[in-house]
């Protein structure tokens, strides 16, 4: 809870800092990485140059600020926010004591962007919003490490890549079992792992990549799209490396899986929705659907550019004929354009989970709710930094 004191100081001040959050975002960044360069091992480099990553934390921390005023997010929406956060924040080993170092530099572009309007009693009280926020998460993530069994540390473990597979253009597998020889851990399918890529100049690059079969005690298996830039921004590093360099005999070091986007427990008829190689999660669910409930109807959707781009689909189409209920579409941007939601067949009460660019899965939730789905059985996950923010500025 918010201080009495610093309730209406928040109220106050929270539409001119919303109004100026990429600015504060981009001097806090560029503070921070300037100033201890070893962080560049832990953010990314494509997202960096994007802007993506830069305002996901400043805006996160303000639409916290307006959950507490009572101007965002409810309650139970929120918990869904710091969970996504500590579950993403535990894949790269983000530790405690990270929390002050990042503290200090928010609060400091906050002072820079808006000047002399923040006063000391406003900085106080935007100090106590991030600390309360930060204290959240670091309580979620000290549970999320002792349930993985994580040594702070030292939270990676060595793989030794067993398999390689050309999956479709541009997207490769890989099939990973723990180089100590002992089981590869239990996850949940939807869930994903860090791989901490040693790349050739000597810098570590952090990237997730969701696990993209059912855990069935044998390898772990991860299916990477090579990130092509666009409109002047760089290819994407850690994904070239892995299509280019690691061969089978290689190692890896992975972080343990987490990730929220779990399948829920129940027999509810479900929609799986995807596009491009966001059908990685979505293949884990299919998969340990038809190896645990066969009888559960479920309805699969994927988008890609081309049939040629399309990676796993014999997955699905081997998962799909396991079951006993089971609708399988697909358009493909070339010839058929873009997934027309309207052309989805729907279960009553059918849970939905959905991931693919943002564009996409904004496409298709309007389409959903238009159809009357409600929040509550859709389900997504987001690759990369997902962006929060604070109740809209007037104009």
């Amino acid at each position: 809870m918010l201080s009495e004191k610093s309730i209406p100081v928040v109220e106050a001040t929270l539409p001119v800092v919303a109004q100026h959050l990429d600015a504060i975002s981009g001097v806090f960044y560029d503070t921070m990485l300037g100033e201890n360069p070893e962080l560049l091992n832990t953010f990314s480099r494509s997202a960096q140059a994007t802007g993506e990553q830069k305002s996901a934390l400043a805006g996160a921390v303000a639409a916290f600020a307006a959950h507490l005023v009572g101007a965002g997010p409810e309650a139970h929406v929120f918990d869904h926010v710091v969970e996504r956060i500590a579950q993403r924040h535990c894949a790269l080993g983000i530790r405690p004591e990270q929390y002050t170092l990042v503290g200090r530099y928010l609060m400091g572009a906050v002072g820079t962007v808006l000047g002399d309007a923040v006063t000391p009693p406003i900085a106080a009280a935007w100090d106590e919003v991030y600390w309360l926020f930060a204290s959240r998460l670091i309580g979620r993530e000290a549970r999320l490490y002792g349930e993985a069994g994580v040594d702070g540390t030292d939270p990676w473990r060595e793989y030794t890549v067993v398999n390689r597979i050309e999956e479709a253009h541009d997207a490769v597998s890989f099939l990973l079992s723990p180089a100590d020889g002992a089981p590869a851990p239990h996850f949940l399918p939807g869930q994903y792992v860090t791989v901490a890529a040693d790349l050739p100049d000597g810098s570590r690059q952090l990237r997730q990549y969701s696990l993209s079969q059912s855990a069935t005690g044998g390898p772990l298996r991860i299916t990477v799209r090579r990130v092509r830039g666009r409109d002047g921004t760089p290819d994407g590093v850690v994904s070239g490396w892995l299509h280019d360099v690691v061969q089978v005999d290689d190692t890896l070091r992975l972080s343990q899986p987490y990730g929220d986007l779990t399948l829920r427990d129940g027999g509810t008829p479900l929609l799986l929705v995807s596009a491009g190689v966001g059908i990685t999660p979505i293949a884990a669910i299919l998969d340990h659907v038809a190896r645990t409930q066969p009888a559960r109807p479920v309805t699969a959707v994927h988008a890609d550019r081309s049939p040629d781009r399309h990676p796993l689909r014999h997955d699905t189409a081997s998962h799909g004929s396991r079951l006993r209920t089971f609708t399988n579409l697909t358009w493909y941007e070339e010839s058929t354009g873009r997934v027309d939601v309207d052309l989805i067949p729907l279960d009553e009460g059918a849970e939905v989970y959905l991931c693919g660019p943002v564009p996409f899965m904004q496409h298709i939730r309007a389409g959903l709710h238009r159809r009357g789905v409600p929040d509550a059985n859709i389900r997504y996950e987001v690759f990369g930094s997902e962006q929060w923010r604070p109740v809209p500025v007037p104009a």
